[in-house]
Parts: C-alpha cells; sequence; structure tokens
C-alpha cells in the first residue's frame, strides 16, 4: 500500500512539473480574450545611416535619357543602350549623416525618411530636369535582423520588402527551441546617433501584438533568453544524457522512499 502511495505522489510530482512548463511554451496565451489592435498602424521602416539602397531614376518615355541620373559601371554608360538593358546599376550607402549623392542631382539627406518619403524628396529634384514625370524607385538592398540565443537556426537575415515582425524574425530562424524562454524576449536595437536600447517582448501575452516593437528595424538583435532548465544543465552534453539522469535520479528516489516507508 506504501508503495502505491510512494509511486502515485512521484507520478503526480512529475505531472504537476509537465503541466507548469507547458503553460509557459505556446504563444499568445490569452487570445481567446483578446478583441484585436484598439489602432490601427501602418509600419514603414526608415531610413538610416549605412543602410545600403537601390535607387532608380527613370523616364518611361525616353529612357536613353535616364542615364546622367544613376549609378552605372562607365562600361554600359552608352548613348546607344536604353537605361532598361543596364546589368549593372550600383547601390547607395546612406552616409553617417543620412545623405546620398545622386548623379546630376548632387548631396540629398533622406535619413528619417521612409522609402515613400525618400522617393518623394528625389522626385522632386529631377521632375522638368529631363522628364516630366519622372519615375523614382527606392528599395532597401540589405534590411537585414539577427537572432541569437535559444532558436533552432541563429544567424542573421536579409528581409527583402522591409517589413518583418517579431514572430516572422522568430520563424526564419526555425522557431524557439524548448529552452528559450517566450516570456523573456529581447530586442536589441542602436539608434540613428548611436544610442543602444534594449526592449523585452513576452511573446506568451497577447499584448505584444500591439507593441511599439512588434515590427523590427534594420539591424536589430532578437536575442532569446535560455531558460533555468537551461542553464542548470549548460555542463550537460545532450539532451539524452539530461532524460538518462533525471530518470536515474528519480528511480533512487522511489527505491529510497520504498525503502524507507516498506
Amino acid at each position: 500500500m506504501k508503495k502505491n502511495i510512494v509511486i502515485v505522489s512521484l507520478l503526480a510530482v512529475m505531472l504537476l512539473a509537465s503541466c507548469t512548463s507547458y503553460k509557459k511554451v505556446p504563444y499568445l496565451q490569452d487570445s481567446s480574450e483578446w478583441s484585436g489592435s484598439e489602432t490601427v498602424t501602418v509600419y514603414e521602416p526608415k531610413i538610416q545611416p549605412y543602410d545600403l539602397l537601390s535607387i532608380l531614376v527613370s523616364n518611361p518615355d525616353n529612357p536613353t535619357s535616364s542615364i546622367a541620373y544613376n549609378l552605372i559601371s562607365p562600361s554600359d554608360n552608352s548613348r546607344n543602350q536604353s537605361l532598361q538593358s543596364q546589368p549593372t546599376l550600383h547601390n547607395y550607402l546612406v552616409d553617417a549623416e543620412g545623405c546620398v549623392v545622386i548623379p546630376n542631382v548632387g548631396k540629398l539627406n533622406i535619413g528619417g525618411l521612409t522609402i515613400a518619403q525618400a522617393e518623394q524628396v528625389i522626385l522632386g529634384k529631377v521632375r522638368g530636369s529631363f522628364a516630366t514625370e519622372p519615375v523614382v524607385v527606392v528599395r532597401f538592398v540589405d534590411f537585414k535582423i539577427s537572432v541569437l540565443g535559444e532558436v533552432t537556426a541563429p544567424g542573421t537575415y536579409t528581409v527583402k520588402n522591409g517589413k518583418v515582425n517579431i514572430f516572422d524574425a522568430l520563424a526564419l530562424a526555425r522557431d524557439l527551441t524548448i529552452y528559450g524562454q517566450r516570456d523573456n524576449v529581447k530586442i536589441i536595437r542602436e539608434d540613428n546617433a548611436g544610442k543602444k536600447q534594449v526592449f523585452e517582448l513576452d511573446l506568451n501575452d497577447t499584448s505584444v501584438l500591439d507593441s511599439p516593437n512588434y515590427y523590427l528595424q534594420q539591424n536589430d538583435v532578437v536575442y532569446v533568453t535560455p531558460n533555468k532548465s537551461k542553464a542548470r544543465n549548460s555542463d550537460i552534453g545532450s539532451s539524452t544524457s539530461l532524460w538518462f539522469s533525471g530518470t536515474s535520479i528519480l528511480i533512487s528516489l522511489t527505491s529510497l522512499l520504498y525503502n524507507i516507508l516498506k
């Protein structure tokens, strides 16, 4: 009888421990009670120093006239070719002041502007100079984020459209491992002035969807903190060894309690 009580008690403890751990795993646990965002905000990333941009200035009616307003290789700068045939348009590196130098336009400060705003600034400088209605297209070339810590595939990832939220970032890194703290995900961010800040997100809480840090900025670093279990067992070589050790301890405790109570 006493033996059965001991076994049942141990099973109950193990069950409670597993339930407690599970509660920390699912994302957005209170989603059934969430009625949606109170305000709808459209996220647009802003241009920062040292961003790499693709800037294309063109005249749809006369593509050849656009060549002088774009960074192209000297070998391609031929009046016998249209702009569309050029295979190597060079990218623009935003300097420390947030400026780029566009051929036949000069130095323009576009730091802190969205892509759409930068296009309008450039358009205002070239409109009427070689075309009544020129076309300006600006795109991010290297919108990068880094994901570190307890994720399956840590690394640096490039996002083509310049729009990425915290769940997108974790999906790129193939999700958190079982040792990652869902309620303590950190975002390390550096602003235009070089000031660094750390923000914390609780992915278990649906309010993260309304967080101003839900969408990431270029060059953000996402760090997933390991849980206490990983920290305690950091010296164990593999999860298999951990399970064998835990099983061995439980067997020893069961044997000890049985001998005491029999």
